[in-house]
């Protein structure tokens, strides 16, 4: 009787031993995605998240144009099964490293899904290109779309829940879409025009019809002069700009300084707000994921200008 009991006892150890080991052995298996910044690791949790394992090499708040990959993170790298990444120079430092992985057939670009004509060129003579096409959230679907189709040719096997989530995302995006342009169609046309601490929001403006300007340029590796800073308070006196927004991956400090000398001039201008641009919000908040930052950042331009 008692080596029945033991028997039993080993019987029902080992089915949850092979349970969990099977459980473990899953785990193992899931296929590693590796997303370079947190907005382009939104979209692959979106499409893939629920069977793939999809982690982000720049969390919150990470300027990508400064970005410097570790050792680590170079590990993670060669370890990733397939790599995704923004593409037009955006993460600046590491665009050989991501070309090489690309050229081995272990990267995927979002910006390749693009029509070229849809891509803002800066210098068409230094092939420089205008990185922040997220901000235009149709051309941001269109790689959604490429994005999707890329990952099914990798892995067949799971391309039925790659369409069925690449279709229920491409939904969503499209709904805030028509939110977004309800909230903007408040905003008389004359107000319509956002100042930031770098330019990257030209997409946007196009998209929603406002009129841009950025302290620095597309990338902020090269900072803004004296000569930026006087141009930009005279515009913003001669255009009686009430509201600035600052950026939630650029210093302030420079921002700051023109508000501090329109003041000094005798016309006040307050910080309508922070803005996301290159980076998301912390996870698990609206604004941590790429359409909650979208709205977020209309919400908070439309409460500022309106």
């Amino acid at each position: 009787m008692n080596f029945n009991k033991i028997y039993v006892a080993l019987s029902i150890f080992a089915l949850i031993f092979s349970g969990c080991k099977n459980q473990t052995e899953e785990k193992e298996q899931k296929i590693n995605v590796l997303a370079t910044t947190n907005i382009v690791a939104d979209v692959v949790k979106n499409l893939c998240g629920d069977f793939m394992e999809v982690n982000s090499l720049m969390g919150p708040g990470v300027d990508p144009h400064l970005y410097k990959a570790s050792h680590g993170d170079i590990k993670k790298l060669d370890e990733a099964d397939v790599i995704i990444f923004n593409g037009l120079h955006l993460e600046g430092k590491m665009t050989e490293m991501l070309e090489n992985f690309q050229k081995k057939g272990r990267a995927i670009a979002v910006s390749d899904g693009l029509e070229t004509k849809n891509i803002r060129t800066i210098n068409e003579q230094a092939n420089v290109h205008d990185p922040h096409i997220w901000f235009d959230m149709k051309l941001w679907a269109d790689g959604v779309k490429y994005v999707a189709e890329q990952l099914k040719s990798k892995f067949p096997q799971f391309a039925p829940k790659i369409d069925s989530n690449a279709s229920h995302y491409l939904l969503e995006i499209d709904s805030v879409y028509t939110h977004c342009q309800s909230l903007i169609e408040g905003v008389a046309q004359q107000n319509r025009i956002l100042i930031t601490s770098h330019d990257a929001f030209e997409y946007f403006g196009r998209s929603f019809n406002f009129e841009v300007k950025g302290l620095q340029g597309i990338s902020t590796i090269s900072e803004s002069g004296l000569k930026d800073v006087q141009d930009m308070i005279n515009y913003i006196i001669q255009h009686q700009i009430k509201a600035i927004f600052v950026e939630n991956s650029v210093p302030q400090k420079a921002l700051l300084s023109v508000i501090e000398s329109c003041t000094q001039k005798g016309h006040k201008v307050i910080i309508g707000g922070e803005l996301f641009s290159d980076a998301l919000g912390a996870e698990r908040t609206p604004e941590g994921t790429y359409l909650g930052m979208v709205k977020y950042n209309v919400e908070t331009i439309v409460k500022a200008l309106k």
